[in-house]
């Protein structure tokens, strides 16, 4: 059974189209994740008319950006996603491509979508834009392998897609835009610590450090959860404050916080593969209902 298993795999992997290949590279879910805060954050910070042509750019040179990026964490950690089951089918691990051929990929959407940015959105977007590739691939990737706080790091580059929409529409940096980073910040630290949870030995096969590794009881990993669903509740309430969005955003808000909340104490509460998947699950879950309350109760 084993081995028929092992072979039904096996071809499917070889019979992968070159479509799902390049979405496995360019982590088409997770890019999926990043233009859409994006659209978020542009959709909040333009006033009157939507500019859609901008709008587009915007999203455009965002996604070559976001892909480039996530080919080339992929090559630099090739040899890492080889020793763990859930990224061993990565096209580089599975042999499907080459690392040249994803080096060069990746470099050069990087290289384009920063240009691209500048050139018809603005500069400061292709700055933030830069930012975020930066501290994703040489400071959170390789913190992976050296402290748990990688976790926190990771979450700077990953909040600030909703930034760069925000200067995309406005041209610049404010509190309003900044509260969004907040809210995306503070919501990926107990997605992040339930899948660390559940995937713990994987990771520490792998030789990445992360704090479920590190801590014997769970009590940190708990306390993570818990305190950022706090954060994140506090921060939920900034567009309402900025008046970005009126009474029905706020009563989202609150009552997918304390949901949020609630998750997170029962898994501090009971550490165990349920209780992580419920969080995960909580998580996935708040997210698009925020962002339909942020997007549905726009004041202005």
């Amino acid at each position: 059974m084993k081995l028929s298993a092992a072979a039904l795999d096996t071809k499917a992997v070889s019979e992968k189209s070159f479509t799902a290949v390049l979405a496995d590279l360019v982590k088409a879910r997770l890019t999926a994740l990043v233009l859409l805060t994006t659209f978020v954050g542009f959709y909040l910070g333009e006033r009157g008319t939507l500019n859609y042509l901008l709008m587009f750019h915007a999203l455009f040179g965002t996604a070559l950006v976001a892909s480039g990026a996530a080919a080339l964490n992929q090559w630099l950690e090739r040899d890492y996603d080889a020793k763990m089951r859930r990224t061993a089918s990565r096209p580089l691990p599975s042999g499907r491509m080459q690392p040249a051929t994803v080096a060069i990929f990746g470099g050069a959407c990087s290289v384009i979508g920063l240009v691209y940015l500048a050139a018809l959105v603005n500069p400061l977007t292709s700055v933030v834009g830069a930012v975020t590739s930066v501290s994703y691939l040489f400071i959170y990737t390789p913190l992976k392998r050296v402290t748990w706080l990688n976790t926190l790091v990771g979450a700077i580059p990953g909040a600030l897609p909703p930034l760069m929409g925000w200067t995309a529409a406005r041209n610049e940096l404010s509190g309003e835009g900044w509260a969004l980073f907040a809210i995306l910040a503070f919501w990926q630290i107990p997605h992040f610590m339930a899948i660390a949870w559940l995937y713990r030995d994987e990771y520490a096969k792998a030789g990445f450090v992360m704090l479920p590794n590190l801590d014997a009881t769970g009590s940190r990993t708990a306390q993570q959860s818990v305190s950022n669903t706090i954060a994140l509740l506090l921060a939920s309430l900034c567009p309402f404050a900025f008046h970005l969005d009126g009474k029905i955003y706020l009563v989202a808000a609150l009552a997918l916080g304390v949901g949020y909340f609630w998750c997170a104490a029962r898994f501090a509460r009971q550490l165990t593969e349920q209780r992580a998947r419920q969080l995960f699950l909580a998580s996935i879950i708040y997210l698009p209902l925020l962002i339909a309350a942020l997007v549905g109760n726009k004041l202005k």
